[in-house]
């Protein structure tokens, strides 16, 4: 598995684009913008993007995943199905923070915890992990050690949880009992800013840290 990040819309929000090496077949995650960047920096590679993914629906990640998907005719799954709160919010978000007329979206998979999506011959597995956003969801590949973590995880810092919907215990919740059970050397892609591991984050992360792994 590989992987690029680009970072999109006026929040800088890291989109990720996914590829198999060996099939050269990709996935979009989180495009919530800019897309004639992603396009181009997509056929420059010579990738062939099967399909889009969403960790959640707030504008700067989902804002411009449905007119891509139409242009490259690929469907798109993700987040949990909860999420319809926040996709059908897309256009008053739009207004809110002054980004591109985006219109309500539905995906065509929603995906539960436990799920995997197939990426040519890579497979990320779909954990649920609310908080953030209702049906925020986030993608790890064992093989090759990487989270997808969108709005849950970032560098020394956690998602906020004072939009609608939002709940700080589920948030720390999911941090500490689903993704700090991974291993320590997984690289950790958030939705905004630097990468980061999950081994750092569990000793220095000031809202998740925990004494035993220091």
């Amino acid at each position: 598995m590989q992987y690029h990040l680009i970072p999109v819309t006026p929040f800088a929000q890291n989109c990720s684009v996914l590829w198999c090496s060996v099939t050269r077949e990709a996935a979009i995650v989180d495009a919530g913008g800019d897309i004639s960047r992603i396009r181009s920096w997509i056929e420059q590679q010579g990738l062939t993007v099967s399909k889009l993914l969403l960790t959640h629906g707030h504008i700067d990640h989902a804002g411009g995943a449905g007119e891509l998907a139409a242009q490259l005719g690929v469907k798109i799954e993700g987040p949990e199905q909860s999420e319809s709160f926040w996709l059908d919010q897309l256009p008053n978000q739009g207004r809110m923070f002054g980004f591109p007329s985006s219109p309500a979206l539905t995906p065509e998979r929603w995906l539960n915890e436990g799920d995997s999506v197939s990426i040519g011959q890579e497979t990320l597995q779909v954990i649920h992990c609310p908080g953030h956003t209702p049906g925020h969801v986030v993608f790890y590949s064992a093989a090759a050690s990487l989270l997808v973590a969108g709005d849950v995880l970032f560098q020394g810092s956690i998602g906020r949880t004072d939009f609608p919907m939002g709940n700080h215990q589920q948030l720390i919740d999911a941090i500490q009992q689903k993704l700090f059970l991974l291993p320590d050397d997984t690289v950790v892609i958030p939705g905004h800013g630097p990468l980061t591991t999950i081994g750092d984050e569990k000793r220095h992360n000031p809202f998740v840290a925990d004494a035993r792994f220091r």
